[in-house]
């Protein structure tokens, strides 16, 4: 990221599409209490903007474009875990897995991974954050 405030940065914007199939599998397992585990951040960012659509009630499927961008004070919709690799320092998606886990955490796990020497960025090590 390159700007002073978070709230100016401009996110950039992902194509999603969500199957009927899939929203029935959430919906069972949210309305059982089950948890939502993303694979990916590209997978959060979908599921929390579907759950932003429909914030009253079921998830539906749809498609389109999001930019959602998630940082610490986000209030998740629909995603309660999230397995993804180690990011880079001061990116978008530091942001989002700060969002979800809470900054210390995500500092404190960094730290661990740079201490046992993980593997960071795409072809790297992965976490699972709940």
């Amino acid at each position: 990221m390159s700007v002073d405030r978070v709230e100016d940065h401009v996110m950039h914007a992902e194509y999603y599409s969500i199957s009927q199939e899939t929203v029935e599998v959430l919906n069972n397992a949210r309305d059982k209490g089950g948890r939502i585990i993303a694979v990916g951040t590209t997978s959060c960012r979908t599921l929390e903007t579907v759950g932003n659509r429909f914030p009253e009630g079921p998830l539906e499927a749809c498609n389109g474009w999001t930019d959602i961008f998630m940082y610490p004070g986000y209030s998740f919709k629909v995603v309660n875990a999230l397995i993804t690799n180690f990011h880079l320092p001061k990116s978008t998606l530091v942001m989002l897995v700060s969002a979800l886990a809470g900054r210390e955490h995500i500092l404190e796990a960094y730290q661990e991974a740079i201490d046992m020497e993980y593997r960071f960025f795409s072809f790297g090590d992965a976490m699972f954050i709940y």
